[in-house]
């Protein structure tokens, strides 16, 4: 499993760049042009997959060591992350290929599996040293890019399908955004105020503002609002949930005195 771990994070950048290079079909930005909706983010984003892709490698030559082979966390972890990564790295073909329901499907089932992965490493009440740098980092921030990503990835299969009314999408996007922050929130208190998790789901949110501000569709500068509304509201639960963890911490510790 610690190999497969590896692969499947080496994986996920090769077929990014396949997918740049349009072997499997169209990129993403061409598809977003092809189904415009409310819920999409300026291009400049996505360029946090980077980060995330570099990161998890980082995981997986870290978690491969043979000291951390049998640590219960890492145990428990990998199999969600494995699963996470190949998700990933299947979406980008299978959205390039058009396939929304298929891809639907699949980001939600990805962001499911990082997000276990990411709660099991911030919850760990015994961590190995730097595993918060090495595993947890990357994994939070995975998990919070994909808990905006399936909702933008939502409303565009929403679109491409002609689920609900294209010519008026306000309402139907309002909903998407109000069930993407009472997601964002309830994963970031089960992370107790997760800052990496919090940090991708703000880059996505602002970024969703920039683009919908300028954009010419209808209600875009409602949900442009909505959506930087989001993301402060995100940043401030995350440091009252810090905060009060640090109080919690100082309560405990003047109780165990």
């Amino acid at each position: 499993m610690r190999l497969l771990v590896l692969l499947l994070a080496l994986a996920m950048p090769v077929v990014g760049f396949l997918n740049q290079r349009q072997a499997f079909g169209p990129d993403n930005g061409q598809i977003s042009d092809q189904y415009p909706t409310l819920l999409v983010a300026a291009g400049y984003a996505f360029a946090i997959w980077s980060v995330i892709f570099l990161w998890n490698i980082v995981f997986g030559v870290w978690q491969l060591r043979a000291k951390h082979r049998d640590d219960a966390t890492l145990v428990r972890v990998r199999p969600w992350a494995a699963a996470g990564f190949a998700l990933t790295a299947a979406w980008m073909p299978i959205f390039s290929m058009q396939l929304f329901w298929l891809a639907l499907l699949v980001i939600w089932a990805a962001l499911a599996c990082i997000a276990m992965a990411a709660i099991a490493l911030k919850n760990d009440p015994d961590p190995l040293p730097r595993q918060w740098w090495f595993a947890g980092v990357p994994l939070s921030l995975h998990a919070g890019w994909l808990s905006l990503a399936a909702f933008l990835n939502t409303a565009q299969t929403i679109v491409a399908y002609r689920w609900l009314p294209t010519d008026n999408m306000l309402g139907w996007s309002l909903v998407l955004l109000v069930a993407a922050a009472a997601l964002l929130m309830a994963l970031n208190a089960r992370m107790r105020g997760n800052i990496p998790y919090a940090f991708a789901a703000i880059w996505g949110l602002v970024a969703a503002w920039i683009k919908q501000k300028d954009s010419t569709l209808a209600g875009a500068d409602v949900t442009a609002i909505v959506a930087l509304v989001i993301a402060v509201a995100l940043l401030v639960q995350t440091e009252w949930l810090r905060r009060r963890r640090a109080r919690h911490a100082v309560a405990s510790t003047r109780g165990g005195v």
